[in-house]
């Protein structure tokens, strides 16, 4: 893909970046950087320069946030790099990976410590990070503030044109030469109405072209890898429950359908991690 800004073609990085930070400065015209400080403003919009990465450069699988939300985000100076991950929701993470039959073997009383491993293994089967590296905010009228976290967020920021060219370039660079051994993506967020599931597919076309097609309502492939969007970590009020098929409401049904897509990944894998 070539940048927009620039017209010359993003360079796809071999691998996934190695756990730790992540020197890239693609969505800053190519100019120094520094790190959790350099930010970009477009309108309401801006993001900081602080890309992290954990877990393998060559996985099986890779696990997806959109953006460091203000938990992690906001204590990226006092904080141990294998802490902020998904800092305050890996309960959530492990609920959510067992559902889809990832922590099979793991009891349920360990499997927050199961993730807590993995985001700190660089040489596992897992690799964590954001399809957003750099931290994402919008701009709150009400409170004059800036917000990393809301309602219909991870939509409103890719159906813009700079949010949209900030995920593609930052999906082409890291997801758009993916190692032989990715199998599976999985995405936190499904987004209102299922819109964020139709934008991010737009984004891994564009990072990764070949013949993509949708699985089910929740997961699209290539022949290749399958992306899967689950329930988010930090979802509220009872839509992890529903998700988990816990209240018999008709969320269940996307996790239904993204345990499908899970099992056509990996097949026979996905009872052996």
């Amino acid at each position: 893909m070539a940048d927009p800004e620039t017209n010359q073609d993003i360079p796809a990085m071999p691998c996934l970046p190695p756990h730790g930070r992540v020197d890239c400065n693609l969505c800053f015209e190519g100019k120094p950087v520094v790190f959790d400080k350099t930010k970009r403003t477009q309108g309401d919009w801006r993001i900081t320069n602080n890309p992290l990465a954990w877990g393998s450069t060559s996985p099986d699988i890779v696990v997806l946030g959109f953006s460091k939300g203000p938990t992690q985000a906001g204590s990226l100076a006092t904080t141990p790099h294998d802490k902020i991950a998904f800092k305050k929701g890996r309960g959530n993470v492990a609920k959510i990976l067992a559902h889809l039959g990832l922590l099979p073997e793991v009891p349920e009383e360990r499997r927050s410590q199961a993730v807590d491993a993995w985001i700190a293994d660089p040489s596992g089967r897992f690799h964590f990070g954001s399809l957003v590296r750099c931290t994402v905010e919008r701009f709150d009228r009400k409170s004059a503030g800036w917000k990393g976290s809301g309602g219909g967020m991870l939509d409103q920021f890719v159906a813009l044109p700079f949010g949209h060219d900030v995920a593609t370039r930052c999906a082409t660079r890291f997801l758009g030469s993916l190692p032989e051994t990715t199998k599976l993506i999985v995405m936190f967020g499904l987004g209102t109405a299922l819109n964020y599931v139709d934008a991010a597919m737009k984004i891994v076309e564009l990072a990764r072209p070949g013949e993509w097609r949708k699985l089910n309502d929740v997961s699209y492939t290539d022949g290749r890898v399958v992306v899967v969007h689950v329930e988010h970590f930090a979802s509220q009020g009872s839509l992890i429950p529903d998700w988990l098929g816990r209240t018999g409401k008709p969320r269940a049904r996307l996790g239904r359908l993204a345990q499908e897509s899970v099992q056509a990944a990996l097949g026979r894998e996905m009872f052996i991690l």
